[in-house]
């Protein structure tokens, strides 16, 4: 069980969850002391604020948590903002709760701290695991996602291709599973043209790296993650404000990363595959231009409309070798494209699938699990955006409109065998903090899609 958590403790400190409706009815049950002291600070459980209070010989007591009572607006994580500001100590959840498990669940992510290049954070505020809730689960959950969190907030400087590698050979040996690579000239000869040219410019070999794990007659799921360790826009330069967080640009590898952590963990009964195309997008004598045709594995030829829109050129590749076994479920993961931001904001990842019942169980899991994202459209009359006058498809559209939307109809291309495929397009970036979402690295879809396979394969 994760140290931030305990199973028990005879002197935890209570966290009374309460909202202004509420607030009358505890009032009345707390000591005269401290419900003086609340009233005397102002507490009236509004949404996020809270009050210490003290005991009889002036040592911490309590502390109160305002709640907001409207269904649409609560955060099943919002108990957690106090993991990161009250003492060290033992606390326990009292009060009105909506999840036990995902107010716990994220205690442990607002706990979340990057100390790579500074000291180790001291020690922090305790929560003692709540009745019913599985301590090793939620616990499984958060360390793959702060494995996820790890590899987005490394510096490209740290973390190349090499590095992804290195962090799926590492998960293979913690998990059981295998792990192979294709790296170098030798995706040419095995048919990875893209993935190559993308990553040829930079002095850090480009890579695909697979791993498999699990029972060959379990139902097969595939996660692919877009590993672009760098991306600097290519021979497309990038200003230097575009730029800056493109250590991010990884992203959905490091979400297929945690997913797949989670999986084998667990243990589910499936054949689990994970992919990632790794490259660093990089500008010298040898990058791909504007204006080149592609071989691609498919067999299409792809004329290249902008060297800032690698992703999708080394996930096509990656998409096509997944399809060529027709797995039960594939899920890609890509920090795609800046329309999905202008579109629904940082936090609510697009997904993209033609599969319905598939689209109704991410959707329902999706907020189940507070890790939320939305439908947008695989738009039959945007296809014709891609036309190319002299290969068989751009792989970026004409006009500059419906962005995601026409990524995710290029990728589509690349999966034919595949009945239930969906492509997430994320952000893995938060860029401010919020309850269980400190700022930096974050790894969407990621719960979702474990809580997805479990649900269909573990019943």
């Amino acid at each position: 069980m994760h140290s931030l958590l305990t199973s028990a403790s005879a002197t935890a400190v209570p966290i009374h969850v309460v909202s202004a409706e509420g607030w009358p009815a505890l009032q009345e049950r707390l000591a005269p002391l401290g419900r003086s002291f609340a009233l005397a600070q102002g507490f009236a459980a509004r949404p996020g604020q809270h009050c210490l209070l003290p005991d009889a010989a002036g040592a911490l007591g309590a502390v109160l948590l305002g709640r907001d009572a409207t269904a649409r607006q609560r955060d099943a994580f919002a108990p957690a903002r106090l993991a990161a500001l009250l003492p060290a100590g033992d606390y326990r959840l009292e009060g009105e709760i909506d999840d036990p498990a995902l107010a716990a669940l994220g205690w442990l992510l607002q706990g979340y701290r990057f100390d790579r290049y500074r000291k180790p954070s001291p020690a922090r505020a305790r929560l003692v695991l709540p009745e019913g809730v599985d301590g090793e689960e939620i616990s499984l959950i958060a360390e793959s996602a702060m494995l996820a969190r790890d590899l987005v907030n490394t510096p490209a400087s740290d973390l190349g291709p090499a590095e992804i590698e290195a962090a799926i050979r590492a998960l293979a040996a913690e998990c059981g599973a295998s792990a192979s690579s294709v790296a170098g000239e030798e995706l040419l000869t095995r048919n990875f043209p893209m993935i190559h040219a993308v990553g040829r410019a930079s002095p850090r070999e480009p890579r695909l790296i697979d791993l498999a794990w699990g029972n060959p007659d379990h139902p097969k799921v595939t996660l692919i993650g877009k590993g672009v360790a760098f991306d600097t826009g290519g021979l497309d330069l990038k200003p230097s404000s575009a730029m800056l967080l493109m250590k991010k640009d990884m992203g959905g590898a490091a979400a297929a990363i945690a997913a797949a952590r989670m999986i084998m963990l667990a243990k589910l009964p499936v054949r689990l595959r994970l992919l990632v195309p790794a490259v660093e997008n990089a500008v010298s004598g040898s990058s791909f231009r504007p204006g080149d045709v592609l071989a691609s594995r498919k067999g299409f030829s792809v004329e290249i409309g902008n060297t800032d829109a690698e992703g999708r050129l080394i996930l096509a590749d990656a998409l096509a070798l997944a399809d060529e076994e027709a797995p039960e479920l594939l899920i890609d993961f890509a920090t795609l494209t800046g329309a999905a931001r202008t579109a629904l904001g940082p936090e609510l990842p697009p997904f993209y699938t033609h599969d319905e019942a598939l689209a109704g169980e991410i959707a329902g899991i999706g907020m189940a699990v507070n890790d939320p994202v939305w439908r947008l459209p695989l738009w039959p009359a945007y296809d014709g955006l891609l036309d190319s006058k002299i290969a068989d498809v751009n792989h970026i559209s004409s006009g500059g409109m419906a962005g995601s939307v026409t990524a995710a109809l290029f990728l589509n291309r690349f999966v034919e065998k595949t009945a239930s495929y969906a492509h997430f397009d994320i952000y893995a970036w938060n860029p401010s903090a919020k309850p269980g979402r400190p700022e930096g690295g974050e790894c969407q879809g990621a719960r979702l899609t474990f809580a997805l396979v479990k649900q269909r394969y573990a019943r």
